[in-house]
């Protein structure tokens, strides 16, 4: 099956099928390709089922167009088949796993001629003359070019077919010092089969083992992929890795973990800034572990695993939230410095009433505007972003609760002297 960037055997056959309206259907996209597996399981093929732009994702990240890219490396192809079968029979245990399918490695009938090594020695010929002689006869060799009108023609010699046999190569004449001999006398030649393709990365021979996940979290297979490979043994000099879309996924994740806590440290640094009070700048920060609340449990809740997604909405919850807490501290201190209020409950009760419509209305209208990505999961274009949307709308929901009634509390506890130095400042702008 020819695509755009990449060609597959003739083994291979693609079909695409197109689904109805999104509003027409019933069930979710996993449901339906879990009934086209189902439908298909009992083919004498490894069947794989996907869609277009997926399998140009998986295949720029590990060669295969699937999820997930199990390669045994080693240098012995029969080797390598006998290990991945082995380890396939394993993996098909694995819940979740789907698609699962060996790279395909057809034998090819050859004709194998070896070199003997003495008896070229005594004839005087160098296996390398024998090898160049075998190649120019088989392969053919140009040896004029010709010319009829404006159209040339190259000019090939090689044998015919009708002596590319066992017997007819068996009698095809060597130059030698002491004169021509058949290649049989110098070598063997028989009937064998072979790979009709060697496959290699970084320049070593590696077999492929394919597979999808269905109705687990990619992750989570992948777990249960890495103690199965663990438990296996390898021959020496062989070795196993791991590719494809949760690669990419893990190192995603790291980056973000790195970014999102040199994020944390300069909001602290500009909190610091603002406030001149390390409480001050810590309180306000209280409020991402709230909100981390409400977003573990939406993700637990939705059975969504914690993507590259979910850890994008972790950081833009962590924003929203700690400005509700910038609101009612900051207006707590303007009370005390502008209306001549004294720290005390009724301060603290006036501020957090004053304060609630706009933090009532931030996390509404972000409500409404995540609205269609929570809510229409199945549709087209919604599925990267749907894990975005149940972390910010769970997140904002506890964050709003809990802000509502921690915040004051822990700035009647712990922000009394942050405060009052804040309040007797004339000469700091308002905050």
């Amino acid at each position: 099956a020819e695509l755009d960037e990449h060609a597959e055997g003739v083994h291979v056959s693609e079909l695409d099928v197109g689904l109805k309206p999104t509003a027409e259907l019933t069930r979710s996209m996993d449901e339906i390709g879990a009934d086209i597996r189902a439908r298909l399981v009992n083919l004498p093929a490894s069947v794989g089922v996907g869609q277009p732009i997926s399998h140009r994702i998986d295949h720029m990240l590990s060669g295969v167009r699937s999820q997930i890219a199990i390669k045994i490396f080693g240098e012995d192809l029969d080797v390598l088949r006998g290990q991945a079968d082995a380890l396939r029979a394993k993996l098909a245990a694995i819940p979740g796993l789907a698609d699962l399918e060996i790279e395909k490695q057809v034998l090819a009938p050859q004709i194998k001629v070896r070199i003997d090594y003495d008896a070229a020695a005594r004839y005087g010929v160098p296996a390398p003359q024998v090898l160049a002689t075998l190649q120019s006869l088989v392969e053919g060799e140009k040896v004029a070019q010709i010319v009829e009108g404006n159209r040339r023609f190259a000019l090939v010699v090689r044998l015919p077919e009708t002596a590319r046999s066992i017997e007819g190569l068996g009698q095809i004449l060597i130059d030698t010092p002491t004169g021509r001999v058949p290649l049989s006398k110098i070598a063997s030649i028989e009937d064998g089969d072979g790979p009709n393709q060697i496959s290699r990365d970084d320049g070593k021979r590696r077999i492929v083992l394919s597979a999808n996940a269905q109705g687990r979290a990619l992750s989570d297979v992948v777990v249960d992929i890495r103690a199965a490979v663990a438990s296996s043994p390898l021959p020496e000099g062989y070795f196993v890795t791991l590719g494809g879309q949760f690669q990419a996924q893990e190192e995603a994740s790291k980056l973000i973990g790195v970014l999102s806590i040199v994020s944390l440290a300069l909001m602290f640094v500009v909190l610091y800034s603002r406030y001149r009070s390390a409480v001050l700048a810590a309180l306000i920060m209280s409020n991402i572990p709230l909100a981390l609340v409400g977003a573990v449990l939406g993700l637990w809740l939705s059975g969504q695993p914690l993507s590259v997604a979910a850890l994008v909405g972790f950081i833009t919850l962590a924003g929203i939230s700690v400005r509700n807490g910038i609101l009612k501290v900051s207006h707590y201190v303007n009370l005390m410095r502008y209306e001549g209020e004294v720290f005390g409950l009724p301060m603290i009760v006036r501020g957090s009433l004053e304060r609630l419509a706009p933090v009532l209305m931030t996390a509404l209208v972000t409500a409404f505007a995540l609205a269609p990505l929570l809510f229409e999961a199945e549709q087209p274009g919604t599925e990267v972003l749907h894990p975005v949307a149940v972390v910010i709308f769970s997140g904002l929901i506890s964050s709003t609760l809990l802000d509502t009634f921690l915040t004051p509390v822990m700035f009647w506890l712990f922000g009394r002297k942050a405060a009052q130095r804040l309040a007797d400042d004339d000469s700091a702008e308002a905050l």
